[in-house]
């Protein structure tokens, strides 16, 4: 069973950045989107970025400008460049890989707190 792995989150001040990284632990084949979401304490899940296999991508609002989303195909890995981070982002961060045909793949989240 394939699964998704993320990293790169932890402990940042106001304004500073991380990078997260999602990758297959094994080869998914025709993915075509890579998203990621997160879920703050108490709240939904919500959709942050998504990358297509054309590397057209998306975001919301609120990080619009600040976050940046790419992909590695040969690696089935996506990033999410995240800067000028501030407290609201504070989440888990989740990936989720979805395939043609629709099958999708999530990882296990990896925790983003921002505070000073």
């Amino acid at each position: 069973q394939v699964q998704l792995e993320e990293s790169g989150g932890g402990l940042v001040q106001p304004g500073e950045s991380l990078r997260l990284s999602c990758a297959a632990s094994g080869t998914i084949r025709n993915i075509y989107t890579m998203t990621w979401f997160r879920q703050a304490p108490g709240k939904e899940r919500e959709w942050v970025a998504e990358i297509y296999s054309s590397g057209a991508t998306n975001s919301a609002d609120s990080v619009k400008g600040r976050f940046t989303i790419s992909r590695d195909n040969a690696k089935n890995t996506v990033y999410l460049q995240m800067n000028v981070l501030k407290p609201e982002d504070t989440a888990v961060y989740y990936c989720r890989f979805t395939v043609l045909g629709g099958m999708n793949y999530w990882g296990q989240g990896t925790q983003v707190t921002v505070s000073s």
